[in-house]
């Protein structure tokens, strides 16, 4: 649509290369076709792995265009965590970007089924097929099979560490999306800031509806907050989504060196708690431009507090969205009044379901409404507080960490006799992994020695930046773990629970 109404306008830039609409247009129907022509059909799925860039954007549009579903795998995985997310989903074609295609054919090892691979860039991989070869005769014209954003699988850890995919086999109804443009007042004049990384749900859900909206996309290949404020200033940037962590040295750049940041309307903020303090900071260094909305991989966006909101209403992740029904439940399943705590439930079109484990949906789905293991209370006004988690998850940066994977690890150490990996207190990240060691019986293991074992077999966020060790870690009468008992010393001082 956008190809012919405004073919010369600039669809996606990145770094000093853009693409206008019609050329996007083109090469996603090129993309389409040579898809095709290697046998994909439509439903089928396609694993990417790289980091933002223009081969991307061209990519995910022109897998849409054919019916098929894009799978962005976190470029932070290594070995056996990459071939997990390519097993599990089924995909038939993998695709990597320079820098990752190496990781890519390094697990290819532990993949089962036969897989077509496509490397984007100067290192083709023996048995690969180079991108420039795949789309080279590749007609640039294609009889659309999908409109709109289409079906979607986003990876999201589970409690016992193996990632699942949320799977929306239908997509999402278009009402649902207009709902979500007209919270946020989004429009095809925006410039849109793309500087998480596009494997995050919210960091793609934004853009492809900016570029659905026949918005220009600017694209960072990773977030760097100097370059962040230069793009800002540089191209006018109306709108950007962002964890707080990366909004914090946002913040800390502007403070250091000011640009010109009057373009901007619309910080969204979501994946993890933004302290309040940050939040003052922000309006202080960029204007009153905050927007924060709670919600999950697997639910979509649940609430959203604007940005009047974010300084009188301290500690709060905002009202329902529209079309969204929120239950907060007590442990006995009644739900809980005003300003009480209860497990926060939600009901919309939204909710996803765990790619091939019916049983994990089956227990995060309660009479239609999904929980992700959130507590929360809320207050008179209607206004939602997140306040503890019933689930161990660590959320650091806003990247979902669980802490079974990182103790499995651990575990096989040979010096190691028991841990419990927990999230502790930091400024930068909002929680940090901590490890919690009982050595085995004259073992002299260290600090050092155990992170640097773990680093060899997790992805680098997910390895401890600290260990502590005690001669033995709390447990009850039946041996369980009292995680929270082990935590409270930690986050005394903190002022905050989560």
């Amino acid at each position: 649509m956008h190809a012919e109404s405004t073919p010369d306008k600039l669809a996606v830039i990145c770094g000093d290369q853009a693409l206008d609409f019609a050329t996007l247009d083109r090469r996603a129907n090129q993309v389409a076709n040579a898809l095709t022509s290697i046998g994909c059909r439509e439903g089928d799925r396609l694993a990417w792995m790289s980091y933002n860039s223009l081969a991307g954007a061209e990519l995910a549009n022109g897998v849409r265009r054919a019916g098929l579903v894009i799978v962005p795998v976190n470029y932070r995985l290594r070995g056996a965590e990459i071939a997990y997310v390519l097993n599990d989903s089924g995909a038939k074609v993998a695709a990597a970007g320079p820098d990752h295609a190496a990781l890519v054919a390094a697990a290819a090892a532990d993949v089962k089924g036969e897989l077509r691979y496509i490397a984007v860039g100067d290192h083709v991989p023996s048995g690969w097929l180079a991108h420039s070869d795949f789309l080279s005769g590749a007609p640039d014209q294609f009889d659309t099979l999908s409109e709109g954003l289409g079906p979607s699988m986003i990876y999201t850890s589970g409690t016992t560490g193996n990632p699942k995919g949320a799977w929306r086999p239908n997509g999402v109804d278009l009402v649902r999306v207009r709902e979500i443009i007209a919270v946020f007042e989004l429009s095809g004049t925006d410039i849109h800031l793309m500087c998480g990384p596009g494997y995050h749900s919210a960091v793609s859900f934004f853009s492809a509806v900016h570029q659905a909206l026949g918005a220009t996309i600017v694209m960072q290949p990773k977030f760097d907050a100097e370059d962040a404020l230069d793009l800002i200033e540089l191209h006018k940037v109306t709108t950007t989504f962002m964890a707080p962590t990366l909004l914090q040295r946002l913040v800390d750049a502007q403070e250091r060196k000011p640009r010109d940041v009057s373009s901007l309307r619309s910080v969204i903020l979501s994946a993890a708690p933004c302290p309040y303090a940050l939040k003052q900071r922000a309006e202080a260094a960029l204007g009153q431009v905050l927007w924060e909305a709670y919600g999950a991989t697997e639910t979509g966006f649940n609430t959203v507090l604007r940005p009047e909101d974010q300084l009188r209403k301290p500690g709060s992740c905002g009202q329902a969205m529209p079309g969204h029904e929120i239950r907060l439940v007590r442990d006995d399943g009644t739900e809980a009044g005003i300003g009480e705590p209860g497990e926060f439930m939600v009901r919309n079109a939204w909710l996803a379901e765990y790619f091939n484990k019916r049983e994990a949906t089956d227990k995060s789905l309660h009479d239609g409404f999904f929980s992700v293991g959130d507590v929360a209370y809320r207050d008179d006004e209607g206004y939602y507080f997140i306040c503890d988690r019933r689930i161990d998850m660590i959320i650091s940066g806003g990247v979902n960490i669980y802490p079974a994977e990182v103790e499995a690890v651990l575990y096989a150490h040979p010096a190691v006799l028991d841990v419990a990996v927990i999230g502790v207190p930091d400024d930068e990240w909002g929680e940090s992994v901590k490890a919690v060691v009982q050595l085995c019986p004259g073992s002299t293991a260290g600090a050092a020695e155990l992170i640097a074992f773990c680093a060899e077999r997790l992805a680098g966020y997910k390895k401890p930046r600290s260990i502590d060790f005690v001669e033995e870690l709390p447990r009850d009468a039946a041996g369980k773990l009292l995680k929270r008992k082990l935590r409270e010393p930690y986050w005394a001082s903190a002022g905050r629970t989560i």
